[in-house]
């Protein structure tokens, strides 16, 4: 169950990564003018977001959480951006809906305005969850 565990916090990480990859595109392509571009990379964001959260969710219910091996101001940083990373990410569900949702009314101004708040919470959530791997999975254990 161990490997389990590590090789789906592995996946874990390198879908937020991507998701944070392909958000950063698509804000790029809509600063470009490009919205179909756009349009591709933040719906591919979203699909790559939902494949993660199945995945950890399995990950969660098979093998349960993984407490922070460190000690210190290591755990005191840790626990700091796991606290900002998990309520953000009970944000950006319904942040993430709000703003398709309102983009393909064509509700573009408002979209713009949602999106504003949107963009940046999705890619702090999409980077922390890769730092919060790398900490727990990788600093740590090399650490204690």
């Amino acid at each position: 169950m161990e490997n389990l565990g590590y090789n789906l916090a592995t996946l874990n990480a390198c879908l937020n990564g991507l998701a944070g990859v392909l958000l950063f595109l698509g804000w790029i392509a809509i600063r470009k003018g490009q919205p179909k571009v756009h349009q591709k990379f933040m719906a591919s964001a979203f699909i790559v977001s939902i494949l993660f959260l199945i995945s950890y969710l399995t990950r969660v219910f098979k093998v349960g959480t993984t407490v922070y091996p460190g000690e210190g101001f290591d755990r005191t940083l840790y626990l700091a951006i796991l606290a900002t990373h998990t309520i953000l990410a009970a944000l950006v569900p319904f942040l993430a809906i709000r703003s398709i949702y309102l983009a393909l009314k064509n509700r573009l101004s408002q979209h713009k305005k949602i999106a504003r708040l949107t963009f940046p919470i999705w890619l702090y959530v999409s980077v922390t969850g890769v730092v919060i791997y790398l900490m727990l999975y990788h600093y740590a254990k090399a650490h204690v």
